[in-house]
């Protein structure tokens, strides 16, 4: 039975993952600190090990021999709190990968595949949607350190031979997002038509963007998992964009997650906040080229899915 350890997987995306990865047949063990994640997200016959991704307990873990895979998702990715405290985006993103890739070269762990972000890593003046060789120009120490991250992973595979995906995700939602953390539109919109109050939109609501729902998000990590890993001759050779490509409006989002909903509220505006992307979307040609991959969830039925687990969740 192959051996995976997924970091993070106590989080909204990493619990899906390892949920994944145990469906297909994978012994699973997670990491994480419990900071934002939550015990009980962590999936039935899952090990679940209450570390830091930057203590030696998580290099002496992955340096023990015991996994083939790590899979990557435990990280500080709050855009605000990455340009208030830089030194701990820097401490958690880079050097927290760091002592895990330590752990991974002494373990002889084969593949790691990592969570990146398509969103914030691309120049925002480049044209849509954004290809995995377009511009890059990270605007927040958040996207440096993801954009960093895949570098010294590509550092790591040239020196010791290890295979290495990241995988750039769009806006991630659905299911186990947590509206009253570091969360997506979606979640915090979703818990305020629970409770009956109106939805707030930041400027006009012209901006997009490209909205991917979880599930298929886990798919595409399984498809990481498994790909035959060719040479990487650049940093973008083994990255791949997980999205839809569809840029979607916070003014539509806002008016589909009321329709989803059944629950009238209005929608009120506030002023525009400060180094908002105007527009994002992915283009994930390359996913289905060589995977096989595309997104399968519409976002009509994503956001029913994530509005019913949002008030089951409440009850």
């Amino acid at each position: 039975m192959p051996r995976v350890l997924v970091t993070g997987g106590a989080g909204f995306i990493g619990s899906h993952v390892a949920e994944a990865y145990l469906e297909a047949g994978w012994e699973v063990t997670v990491l994480d600190d419990l900071s934002t994640g939550r015990r009980e997200n962590v999936p039935r016959g899952a090990r679940f090990v209450k570390a830091d991704v930057g203590s030696a307990e998580a290099r002496r873990l992955l340096a023990s021999g015991d996994f083939d895979v790590l899979n990557h998702h435990a990280a500080q990715m709050d855009v605000r709190v990455s340009v208030s405290d830089p030194l701990f985006d820097a401490r958690v993103n880079l050097l927290g990968l760091i002592n895990l890739l330590e752990g991974v070269r002494e373990g002889g762990v084969r593949r790691v595949v990592f969570a990146s972000s398509g969103g914030v890593i691309y120049d925002e003046n480049a044209p849509l949607p954004h290809r995995e060789t377009g511009r890059k120009l990270p605007v927040s120490p958040y996207g440096v350190s993801k954009l960093g991250s895949e570098y010294y992973l590509a550092a790591y595979a040239r020196l010791y031979g290890i295979e290495v995906v990241a995988l750039r995700y769009a806006n991630v939602y659905g299911p186990r997002q947590n509206p009253h953390g570091e969360a997506g539109v979606v979640a915090i919109f979703g818990e305020r038509l629970r409770t009956g109050r109106p939805l707030t939109v930041f400027g006009d609501g012209s901006q997009t963007r490209d909205y991917v729902y979880v599930g298929d998000v886990a798919r595409a990590n399984l498809s990481a998992t498994v790909w035959a890993v060719s040479d990487i001759t650049e940093v973008d050779s083994f990255a791949f964009n997980v999205g839809t490509g569809v840029e979607t409006s916070v003014n539509d989002l806002a008016r589909k997650m009321i329709a989803v909903s059944g629950v009238e509220v209005s929608i009120e505006y506030a002023p525009a906040r400060a180094g908002e992307l105007k527009r994002s979307a992915l283009d994930c040609g390359k996913a289905l080229q060589l995977w096989g991959w595309k997104p399968e969830v519409t976002l009509e039925e994503g956001l029913g899915r994530t509005y019913e687990w949002i008030r089951e969740a409440a009850a």
